[in-house]
C-alpha cells in the first residue's frame, strides 16, 4: 500500500483534473474515489451533496488524489511533482526516453505555462518545469540511466519565502519523525545563488519507506510558498501512529482540521486511518469527522 499519497485541491475541477493527468500519461488510469453525502453536510455544502469528493490517478504505480473543494486554495510550484523518465525504461533508448518525456510535455503544457522551457540544462540533457492548467506544477526530466533508480514520479518540496535555506534542515526533521525514512543525496549550491546561500540545497532527496521526496532551496525570489493546495496524506496503521505523527509534525493549531495540520515549514500533511474510506461509510460519518481536529478512530 502507498503509505503516503500526494493530494492537490481542486475548485470543483476534480473528475476532470483526473482524466486529464490520465490521458497525458502513457498506461495511467483515473477514477472516482468518494463522493460527498446527501445528508449531514454543514449549510455552505449544500449544494455539494452527491457531488464528487476525490477523484484519483494512478501513474505508473503511484496515486495521486484530486478533491473538490472550493477556491479557497490553489496548487503552486512549492510543491511540484518531478517526473523521471529513465532511459532504462526504454533498454536505454535515449531518443525514445526523450520522445516519451516531449509527449508528456505537450500534454500538459496544453492551456498550461511554462516555468523553465524544455531543454538542456546542467544536470539534465532534458528537463523543462510546467505548471499545467489546473495549476500543478510539474518538472520533466530525462534521468541518467547509470544513476541511482528513482520512482517515476517524486514529490517536490522547493522551500522559498519564510522558509528559504531550510531544506537541509527539513530532511533531517522528515527523516527523524517517519519510521523506515532516510536521507539521500544532498548537493549544496556551493556560491551564494540569488537568496540560496553557498550551504542550501541545489538538491536533496530522502526516503519514506520506498517512496522518495525530493527538497531544494529556491535560487530565485518566489512569491509562493507551502499552502493546503497540494497537501500530503499519510495513511496510518492505527491510532498509535496518528497520535505520533500528528504530535510531532502539528505546529499551527490554526490550521488543525478533519485530520489536516500545517508543520514548522508550512507544508500541509492529512493524517489519516488507513481504514477512513470503510469509516466513511459509518452512519453520520461525515459529521463526526467535520467536529474533529486529530482524527480520532472510536469517534466515527
Amino acid at each position: 500500500m502507498q503509505k503516503i499519497v500526494p493530494n492537490v485541491w481542486c475548485d470543483g475541477t476534480a473528475e476532470e483534473a483526473a482524466a486529464f493527468y490520465a490521458s497525458a500519461f502513457p498506461g495511467a488510469t483515473s477514477y472516482i474515489e468518494s463522493r460527498y453525502p446527501t445528508e449531514g453536510l454543514a449549510e455552505f455544502q449544500q449544494g455539494m451533496a452527491g457531488a464528487v469528493l476525490t477523484a484519483a490517478v494512478e501513474i505508473e504505480g503511484q496515486r495521486v488524489t484530486l478533491i473538490n473543494a472550493g477556491d479557497e486554495f490553489r496548487p503552486n510550484s512549492s510543491l511540484s511533482f518531478i517526473v523521471n523518465v529513465d532511459p532504462l525504461l526504454f533498454d536505454r533508448d535515449e531518443e525514445a526516453a526523450r520522445s516519451r518525456l516531449d509527449a508528456i510535455w505537450g500534454a500538459l503544457t496544453t492551456g498550461g505555462r511554462e516555468l523553465m522551457p524544455l531543454g538542456e540544462y546542467p544536470f539534465s540533457r532534458r528537463y523543462g518545469w510546467v505548471e499545467d492548467r489546473f495549476g500543478v506544477s510539474w518538472q520533466l526530466m530525462l534521468t541518467d540511466p547509470d544513476g541511482e533508480p528513482r520512482p517515476f514520479i517524486i514529490p517536490s518540496l522547493m522551500f522559498a519565502g519564510p522558509v528559504q535555506n531550510r531544506g537541509s534542515e527539513a530532511i533531517d526533521f522528515y527523516t527523524s519523525v517517519f519510521e523506515d525514512a532516510a536521507a539521500g543525496n544532498r548537493f549544496p549550491y556551493g556560491t551564494p545563488t540569488g537568496p540560496a546561500t553557498a550551504e542550501a540545497l541545489a538538491f536533496g532527496e530522502f526516503r519514506i519507506g520506498d517512496q522518495w521526496f525530493a527538497v531544494m532551496d529556491s535560487g530565485v525570489e518566489q512569491g509562493v510558498t507551502f499552502t493546503c493546495g497540494v497537501s500530503l496524506e499519510v495513511l496510518c496503521r492505527d491510532q498509535a501512529e496518528i497520535d505520533r505523527l500528528w504530535t510531532a509534525l502539528s505546529a499551527v493549531p490554526e490550521a488543525e482540521q478533519c485530520g489536516w495540520l500545517a508543520d514548522r515549514y508550512g507544508v500541509s500533511w492529512q493524517i489519516v486511518p488507513e481504514q477512513m474510506g470503510e469509516l466513511m461509510q459509518r452512519p453520520n460519518a461525515y459529521e463526526h469527522l467535520m467536529s474533529m481536529t486529530k482524527i480520532v478512530i472510536d469517534g466515527f
